[in-house]
């Protein structure tokens, strides 16, 4: 087994940013072991003994273990992409909740005709009317339903205090404040609670402590304790979400499988894992492992790829277009009822829907309307442009499916320009084909 630890956020870790940082990657490398069988059903934990309400969303277990997602009494795969539509020009401060021009509507038409789904918000915006005129307008118009994230402090200055008491009580209070605002709009999917905040329990980035876990002396050992106190946190939230909403399962937000062992001792409560995944062409053994380590079902919250080639410094939609193909036909291989795979995928979003011109230097408020070609950070999996200088091959500012152009419409938005890989993933959901192709 290989791993590599990719730098996506930049040192400043204040909590403005908290919806738009990119953080370490930890990607694992394994063999794909794939198998399992399909049969009935039967509901599982949270919708046992109950009849679903029209609108409910839960989860189904499958009597050979397999996982889906119901909606409306349907099974639902998610077909999504993570959503925040940066103007040009602009930073994350831009608050395009409030927009008059009304970004999501011009990208909900688009979505809606690729066959998008499912959009993901890592965390709304303050103004809670915009944000349930977003949700509202997607759903209503376009179909789209809105997966809501919750950071759990993990930007707040200098670290987020998870071992804190009053801390974890504060932050409890803001994700059950949002559950209490969006639960009821027709249009809410899920919830996701946190990002890759294990890292900050292996102390990557974010590093946090308590005076008991200071005291140990084993570094391996701090590690765990840090784990179960997260984790254990993580838990009482999804509890109490269960209790303020019950039609809306719960996802534990993590950076790979990082921790999960962990998890599974003390996070039962959360109804599926949602899990940052950025491993090149495959997922590998990432949904056997998942079912080993810790058997809930899996939602990639997270995987992509860049549309630029650092090696050859030029854009390159086929490059995109080929990773994503193949990372959206595994995912369909470990969808419920497929024999050849794990069952225990009920889709993904992925990263991301449009460029975002701001990502490179976000300090510098004049690269924010210049499309950055540099890269700063690297991974191997990505194998077409790694020989690019230092290896680093990953360009931030180029993971859209859909590009951002200069010039604007009559409503002062930059133009969308869909790349290969959105007209490519669309046929791929009309007809799905999950058999292996030849690599390019």
């Amino acid at each position: 087994m290989r791993s590599n630890t990719n730098n996506r956020y930049s040192d400043n870790g204040s909590e403005t940013q908290k919806g738009t940082r990119r953080i370490f990657r930890r990607v694992l490398f394994f063999s794909a072991v794939l198998g399992a069988a399909f049969l009935l059903c039967v509901p599982a934990a949270h919708a046992a003994g109950k009849k679903a309400k029209p609108g409910k969303v839960y989860v189904q277990t499958l009597k050979n273990g397999h996982y889906r997602l119901m909606v409306q009494r349907r099974p639902y795969v998610i077909k999504g992409v993570c959503y925040n539509p940066i103007a040009i020009g602009k930073n994350h401060e831009y608050d395009w909740w409030s927009d008059p021009s009304e970004p999501w509507m011009a990208d909900g038409e688009l979505m809606q005709k690729m066959g998008i789904n499912t959009i993901r918000i890592y965390q709304p915006h303050e103004n809670a009317e915009a944000v349930k005129r977003v949700i509202h307008g997607l759903y209503e118009r376009y179909g789209i339903r809105t997966i809501l994230g919750h950071w759990l402090g993990f930007w707040e200055y200098p670290c987020p205090f998870y071992g804190d008491a009053k801390f974890q009580e504060r932050i409890a209070a803001e994700v059950l404040q949002m559950v209490e605002l969006y639960k009821d709009e027709p249009g809410l999917l899920l919830w996701v609670l946190g990002n890759e905040n294990n890292y900050s329990c292996l102390g990557y980035v974010n590093l946090w402590s308590t005076e008991e876990i200071a005291k140990e002396p084993d570094p391996a050992k701090q590690k765990a304790m840090r784990a179960r106190i997260y984790y254990t946190f993580v838990n009482d939230i999804a509890r109490r979400i269960h209790a303020a909403d019950p039609d809306h399962p719960v996802a534990l937000g993590n950076g790979e499988l990082v921790g999960l062992d962990t998890a599974a001792q003390v996070c039962s409560d959360v109804d599926l894992v949602a899990c940052i995944i950025y491993r090149g062409k495959t997922f590998g053994n990432l949904f056997n492992s998942l079912k080993a380590t810790f058997n809930k079902p899996l939602y990639i919250s997270e995987f992509g790829a860049d549309a630029y080639d650092a090696y050859l410094n030029k854009e390159d939609q086929n490059m995109q277009a080929f990773f994503l193909e193949s990372q959206w036909r595994q995912i369909y291989q470990n969808l419920a009822g497929n024999k050849d795979g794990a069952g225990n995928c009920i889709g993904g979003t992925m990263f991301e829907w449009s460029d975002e011109w701001w990502k490179y230097n976000e300090s510098d408020p004049a690269g924010w309307g210049v499309h950055n070609t540099e890269s700063n950070w690297s991974n191997g999996s990505y194998y077409f442009d790694i020989q690019a200088k230092d290896n680093k091959n990953m360009n931030e500012e180029w993971f859209g499916i859909v590009a951002l152009l200069p010039e604007t419409d009559s409503l002062g938005l930059n133009k969308r320009q869909p790349r290969k890989a959105y007209y490519l993933i669309r046929e791929f959901w009309k007809n799905p084909q999950i058999k292996k192709r030849k690599a390019k």
